[in-house]
């Protein structure tokens, strides 16, 4: 099990294979920490997941475990995606999923920048 309770890191995942070539993606960014990439499904007029570059499974996998200067990298790629896209002005979203309950599809940690449009709540307030 990872940090995060999750099973170990599936070298098979589709952003495994994304990294090694393997599946062509819409590249936006690319650095030695960092791939970003347009989302085959956009739940916005912008919506792009950047992905590190190294083997860790959720949040909690990649800022226990990685080196400080893979986590400052990605970091730092989530930022430059934002404003690349023209969004620091109008305002994005950035969110990453952790575990089944929170909806994570593929395990690789990942986050998904959405701008381009009113986003709205983040979550739907609870039924009355």
């Amino acid at each position: 099990m990872s940090v995060s309770g999750l099973p170990p890191y599936d070298d098979q995942n589709v952003f495994a294979r994304i990294l090694r070539g393997e599946i062509p993606c819409r590249k936006v960014h690319e650095d030695p920490h960092a791939l970003a990439f347009h989302d085959i499904n956009p739940q916005a007029p912008v919506h792009v997941l950047v992905i590190p570059k190294g083997r860790w499974v959720s949040a909690a996998d990649f800022h226990a475990n990685a080196p400080e200067a893979e986590v400052a990298g990605f970091w730092r790629a989530v930022g430059l995606v934002a404003r690349q896209l023209g969004l620091e002005q109008g305002g994005y979203r950035i969110l990453s999923n952790m575990g089944p309950d929170a909806g994570q599809e593929v395990p690789h940690f990942h986050v998904h920048i959405f701008g381009g449009r009113r986003l709205g709540r983040m979550i739907p307030p609870p039924a009355a």
